[in-house]
């Protein structure tokens, strides 16, 4: 194969597409405000929150961006097949596929039923590969792409209490460095960003003390905001990051190194 591929991507970002799933809130939201920000094309994919979503849409096309919000079930490849033909007659296949959509699950192992590990495992790696599956093909066939999986630091290390959660972002860790490989040839990089504590409802199970013992234990004493994940994120997406393939890289403040 010729490992020139996307090398000379020249599509003008006003004609590039970008689709961030579970975009309606937190960190998603944010990576849709900021591709909007450089007036890239913008898919908000949601699941139940439509208002939020809607509201998300708005806010990036005050900066100008074309946008369009869509609902699918991540773990119905029917319904994501519906999405991808959806894209396809509004001329807006993804060139970018920000795979953000996850749940997280806090408490004891001994605690956790199958139906619970089921729900969690489906969004967070089902829906991932669904998702990816359905949507390279437009990208090999380009020879030109950006898979950006969230994962989570847990992911990495590891987390007392959150076993689920960090055994599916573990997974999504795998995932992105066997598909970077296998997808390098055709001009397509497959990249991971595991943050650390970031400061959206994600940490709403936390009580106040226990946010500040969090924060104590960070070496840059706080939460990081969600658009210190969206500006990697972004960063991972340029065609000048071509060479940047296979890499979980971790905003998280010093925390874990």
């Amino acid at each position: 194969m010729n490992n020139e591929a996307g090398r000379d991507w020249t599509k003008p970002i006003g004609e590039t597409t970008v689709l961030i799933t579970g975009a309606s809130r937190g960190i998603g939201a944010a990576i849709a405000e900021r591709f909007a920000l450089v007036g890239m094309n913008v898919v908000i994919h949601y699941g139940k929150s439509h208002e939020e979503a809607n509201e998300v849409a708005r806010r990036c096309m005050s900066h100008g961006a074309k946008v369009l919000t869509i609902t699918a079930d991540l773990k119905d490849r029917e319904q994501i097949c519906r999405m991808r033909d959806k894209l396809q007659s509004h001329g807006m296949m993804p060139d970018i596929l920000v795979n953000n959509a996850g749940i997280s699950h806090y408490g004891m192992l001994s605690d956790v039923t199958e139906e619970i590990w089921d729900d969690v495992m489906s969004i967070n790696l089902k829906g991932m590969f669904l998702c990816t599956q359905v949507f390279m093909p437009f990208m090999v066939s380009q020879r030109y792409g950006r898979i950006i999986n969230i994962s989570s630091v847990w992911g990495i290390s590891g987390a007392s209490c959150e076993v689920l959660y960090s055994t599916s972002k573990g997974g999504v860790n795998a995932f992105t460095k066997a598909l970077a490989k296998e997808l390098a040839p055709s001009g397509i990089t497959v990249n991971a960003v595991a943050p650390g504590a970031v400061d959206t409802s994600m940490m709403n199970h936390l009580q106040e003390d226990e946010i500040r013992m969090l924060e104590d234990e960070i070496p840059a004493g706080r939460l990081a905001r969600p658009d210190e994940i969206s500006s990697l994120v972004y960063f991972l997406a340029l065609s000048e990051s071509g060479y940047i393939n296979g890499q979980v890289i971790s905003p998280n403040g010093g925390w874990i190194t």
